[in-house]
């Protein structure tokens, strides 16, 4: 066995190891080299799914303290008030 590798083995139905050989020699690769992929493939997916999202910004204290008194404004009444080009 090589340095750095570790030997396992896996049952698979007859079916299915036959469909392995099958489409490695279609794609020009041994058996080995598909289940090794396939292997790959199937972690990097479930490293992705653990991965935890960014951190997002927490706004609750705001970063800039209100000051002054509330005010209620419309969408129409913001365009109104704001030229745009």
């Amino acid at each position: 066995m090589k340095p750095g590798f570790k030997r396992t083995s896996v049952d698979i139905p007859r079916d299915l190891h036959r469909r392995l050989r099958q489409a490695a020699a279609g794609q020009g690769c041994s058996a080995r080299q598909l289940i090794l992929a396939g292997i790959e493939q199937s972690v990097k997916q479930a490293e992705s799914r653990h991965r935890r999202p960014p951190r997002r910004l927490k706004l609750d204290p705001p970063i800039v303290p209100s000051r002054g008194r509330r005010f209620d404004l419309t969408n129409e009444q913001i365009y109104d008030l704001i030229e745009f080009p």
